[in-house]
């Protein structure tokens, strides 16, 4: 052993002592928690606080595309503020988050209810209702862009058979009212599995042994559902209202796919006027000021939730 612990030292590696050192050291709690969340502060700075800063960046100076220009202050943001399409983006963007919201909670929860019942090839239901979901965002909305397409519209065709609509139909991404609908309906089917499989779990959680002293009590099922279940289910919706508010907000691959932000700039939101104006047009300075309007509303709406969740 002594001339095992020789050769060692002759060959310049740490000896058994050095590495029990070493090993005790990183098992230290301090030393071993820090160690762990090291990659994932490495990962958020990387991807998260470096992008975030250079966005401040760009918003405080008159940057373009190949032209770095200099610091301006806050003229980009009084700048939006008297446009008039940025006007129109912030209504656009409350209106979508609004209705898309209200449909995602209320279908969420019916959908989760059938979910959870005791039917045949329940799990094979289960499964294909997380598809939207689960189907790449792109390759989703051009299914629906060919489906609204004015010329061979299946959604025309079907309610013109149905009786539902008249010939030859509306021209589904070519007139204002009709192009917030469609792209309100595909952000609705999108993520209406996220909103019913989350609700679904909450649902599960709660005891049978309350509805069933609910229903020895007379209750029927609405009264049931108001009474028992619904206040149960309000930390779970909270939490995911909280999520889905933010995805519908920040939403982006949908309307560019569909519309553009047309037609007229009707249907922009945040996410594609800043790439519009910032990428497209050059003005990184401005698309950047744009996209960065969205934090504060969305650090409302996050401190709000959050408040709510924990007095729940």
């Amino acid at each position: 052993m002594a001339i095992g612990h020789r050769a060692l030292e002759i060959a310049g590696l740490p000896g058994p002592g050095r590495l029990a050192r070493v090993r005790e050291w990183w098992e230290q709690e301090h030393v071993f928690g820090y160690g762990l969340i090291v990659p994932a502060l490495a990962l958020l700075t990387g991807l998260v606080a470096y992008p975030f800063g250079m966005a401040i960046y760009f918003s405080l100076s008159d940057y373009w595309v190949g032209s770095p220009g200099g610091f301006v202050g806050l003229h980009n943001y009084r700048e939006i503020l008297g446009n008039e399409t940025f006007r129109q983006t912030v209504q656009n963007s409350f209106v979508f988050t609004a209705i898309a919201l209200t449909l995602k909670a209320v279908l969420g929860v019916w959908l989760a209810l059938l979910l959870a019942r005791r039917v045949r090839f329940k799990r094979l239901i289960r499964g294909a209702v997380l598809l939207p979901w689960v189907i790449p965002t792109a390759l989703s909305t051009l299914g629906w862009w060919w489906m609204f397409d004015s010329l061979y519209s299946v959604v025309n065709w079907t309610a013109i058979r149905l009786g539902i609509l008249a010939a030859p139909g509306p021209n589904w991404l070519g007139q204002s009212a009709y192009a917030m609908a469609a792209v309100i309906t595909v952000n609705v089917w999108r993520g209406l599995p996220f909103f019913a499989i989350t609700t679904l779990a909450g649902l599960v959680s709660i005891p049978r042994e309350f509805h069933e002293a609910a229903e020895v009590d007379g209750a029927g099922p609405w009264a049931r559902f108001r009474y028992v279940t619904l206040p149960l289910l309000k930390p779970v919706l909270a939490v995911v209202i909280l999520f889905s508010t933010i995805f519908t907000f920040s939403d982006f691959n949908i309307v560019y796919v569909l519309t553009r932000g047309g037609p007229v700039n009707t249907t922009h939101l945040f996410a594609t006027l800043a790439y519009q104006v910032g990428l497209n047009g050059g003005n990184l300075g401005q698309g950047a000021a744009i996209s960065l309007f969205l934090f504060p509303l969305l650090g409302a709406v996050v401190f709000f939730q959050l408040r709510y969740i924990r007095r729940e």
